[in-house]
């Protein structure tokens, strides 16, 4: 597991939701060498951590995607639901 990385990625989608208390970051290991993130969000806070025209949620993914590409992580793939 990445714990720097979760943090990181937990602390920014925090930043941006009205709950942050709410705010949940795991992580998965596929079959294909693939790490991925699945940041929960409550519906209320999804239009915040989206945006407009997702340019919010691209640029978390782009954040997140060059904090692991600087820990040696190639392969990553988020995903942003609500609960």
């Amino acid at each position: 597991m990445h714990k720097d990385l979760d943090s990181f990625t937990e602390n920014l989608v925090k930043s941006i939701a009205l709950e942050p208390d709410l705010v949940k970051v795991q992580e998965f290991n596929s079959d294909d060498d693939v790490i991925q993130l699945e940041i929960l969000v409550t519906e209320s806070d999804m239009p915040r951590v989206i945006g407009k025209s997702g340019r919010m949620a691209k640029a978390i993914r782009t954040l997140v995607q060059a904090m692991a590409y600087n820990k040696g992580i190639n392969k990553i793939r988020i995903n942003i639901d609500s609960f």
